[in-house]
């Protein structure tokens, strides 16, 4: 596959591959006006890269994360988000678990996806020395 081209178009299947989808669920879909597509001199259906990035990006909205059955990071921290300051890119995030505090900073984007605010409660994941925030799940 060539993935790379001057003008950001991709062939049917070229797309399909990037979305995880098949050509047929991807015609189905241009079809429907979903997403569109044009058509070379041979008949060929193209996609274009802006339009097939902003699906790219629906999809993945769409879609729910697994939940994490057994990991790597061995050190947890339970415990109440305490202060979390955001700039325009990064997000420093201070978690107080039991007598000790930890700080993470992480990016702006994931502290307002996962909507940290002072109270409530969080996971440190710690490994090494970057520190993951993470929300528990609710049993």
């Amino acid at each position: 596959m060539r993935y790379i081209c001057a003008m950001s178009t991709y062939r049917m299947g070229e797309a399909a591959d990037l979305l995880g989808v098949s050509s047929d669920t991807l015609r189905r879909w241009a079809d429907a006006g979903r997403i569109g597509a044009t058509r070379t001199s041979g008949g060929h259906r193209l996609i274009d890269g802006a339009a097939l990035a902003e699906l790219a990006v629906e999809l993945a909205r769409d879609q729910k994360a697994p939940r994490i059955a057994r990991e790597s990071v061995r050190n947890h921290f339970l415990g109440l988000v305490t202060e979390v300051a955001k700039d325009g890119v990064m997000a420093q995030v201070k978690l107080q678990a039991g007598p000790y505090q930890v700080v993470s900073l992480i990016s702006r984007e994931a502290a307002d996806e996962l909507g940290l605010v002072p109270g409530m409660l969080a996971v440190a994941a710690v490994k090494a020395t970057n520190v993951v925030i993470e929300l528990p799940a609710v049993t």
